[in-house]
């Protein structure tokens, strides 16, 4: 609890400095220069609000890739009546600045982040009784966005993801490979694609960004957890910090053989020598130009592949993670998507629904899933949300290999981003795989605190 409020004091402190950013126009929002400014920026706007019955919400999201067509149907809202105003802020970090601004009672009305923390917190606002919405959704969705402690749900989800292994069609059907389901298949792949295209990258790891390096240990040794307990069983383990199943720290555990794999296959020259700098365009433009031949990341990265090489539709494969445990399989993130809450402290809760209400229309989310290139999760949108042969790869992959969903029973104070802050260290030689383990471990533990 002392770590915690001293948390608290650091992020106050962060606040008043100056950590807020904003976005100007269309429907985006500035915070103020410091936080004394904000609060009377704040004050102003409740009084006028409070007297003219017009109504600010505030919109918090680091969803970048839909900023644009959340402004246009934002800005279609504020169009439609006169008397809600929805304003958008995007934060490349938006998991550890929406702590600075729970931290500092600067909570935004709607919001797309979301961590069990909160939730223990009471910071969301309870929405299962929000019936439009839930009968519209598809029951897997509904479970995936319901508390396991309370049964409850705090945020609503628009759209299922999935996340595996791209790759280039064109090289492995002229090497002659096959999509890898062990480890060992994968490594002989990369070792195939090195030898005989010296000029293409097996793997491309965009590292300076922590989110994804998160991610790969979400997919991959969280993964690992959530097929040989179950996903419920595994989020109540981490919920408890059960170390006797996470068993982070130890040396033959997952999180240490994981670290032991990403080691060698960086000793042995199989993914990009700058995968601690590399960043997500670079990956992108290698990926779509046949510089490399595989790359990690969620349904979400298809609209920017298509967009630097529209020719690549045909060519472009989706496998899940190899498994690398003893005895384990493959998996596949199959997930929801584009979470939704609302604060339990905003003046304006059913404001905030009447948006979400537009927001969650079929037109708007047939649009939504087709830009996002993620399946809609309710269930009366019709969306063509990626061109046929892809669809086929990934319903292959979901059928195939075990599906895993999202964990957001991680300690508050341990976010993905930092757990991909550890993976950076561990690719810039700082940590032995056991050493990482190690590592994480203690993050993890102090991160429960």
């Amino acid at each position: 609890m002392k770590q915690k409020k001293i948390v608290a004091v650091i992020l106050c402190a962060a606040l008043i400095t100056g950590l807020f950013a904003g976005c100007g126009n269309g429907g985006s929002q500035n915070a103020g220069s410091n936080g004394e400014k904000t609060a009377e920026v704040k004050s102003v706007e409740d009084t006028a609000n409070s007297k003219n019955g017009k109504v600010t919400l505030k919109l918090f999201t680091g969803k970048i890739e839909t900023i644009d067509l959340m402004n246009e149907i934002i800005n279609e809202f504020n169009d439609s009546q006169d008397r809600i105003t929805v304003m958008q802020e995007y934060q490349k970090d938006a998991s550890n600045i929406i702590k600075i601004k729970f931290a500092a009672d600067q909570a935004p009305d709607i919001m797309t982040t979301y961590e069990q923390g909160f939730v223990d917190e009471g910071k969301y606002l309870d929405l299962s009784e929000q019936s439009e919405w839930w009968d519209r959704l598809s029951p897997a969705m509904k479970e995936a966005c319901t508390d396991v402690k309370s049964g409850k749900q705090y945020r609503v989800c628009t759209n299922m993801t999935t996340a595996g292994f791209f790759y280039n069609k064109e090289i492995f059907n002229e090497l002659g490979l096959s999509v890898p389901t062990t480890w060992d298949e994968f490594v002989s792949n990369l070792e195939t694609i090195k030898e005989q295209k010296p000029d293409v990258t097996p793997w491309f790891i965009f590292g300076s960004e922590a989110w994804h390096l998160g991610h790969l240990i979400e997919f991959i040794p969280h993964g690992y957890l959530k097929q040989e307990y179950g996903a419920v069983e595994t989020k109540k383990a981490m919920l408890d910090n059960d170390k006797a199943k996470l068993n982070f720290g130890a040396e033959d555990g997952a999180m240490a053989v994981f670290a032991e794999k990403m080691l060698e296959l960086q000793g042995k020259g199989l993914i990009n020598t700058d995968v601690v700098t590399a960043t997500s365009d670079n990956c992108v433009q290698d990926f779509a130009n046949g510089k490399a031949a595989m790359l990690s990341n969620g349904m979400w990265v298809l609209s920017s592949l298509l967009e630097a090489n529209p020719d690549m539709e045909d060519k472009i494969g989706f496998a899940p993670y190899p498994a690398y445990m003893p005895g384990s399989k493959a998996v596949v993130l199959s997930a929801e998507d584009s979470g939704y809450s609302i604060s339990s402290t905003s003046e304006y809760k059913e404001e905030a629904i009447e948006f979400l209400n537009f927001l969650f229309n079929a037109e708007n989310q047939k649009k939504y899933s087709e830009l996002s290139k993620a399946p809609c999760a309710f269930t009366d949108v019709n969306a063509e949300w990626a061109p046929a042969t892809i669809v086929g790869e990934v319903n292959d992959a979901i059928g195939t290999a075990v599906n895993i969903g999202f964990t957001n029973e991680k300690p508050t104070a341990f976010s993905g981003d930092d757990a991909g802050r550890l993976l950076q260290e561990l690719f810039a030689g700082k940590y032995t795989a056991g050493e990482f383990a190690e590592a994480y471990e203690k993050a993890w533990d102090n991160g429960m605190n």
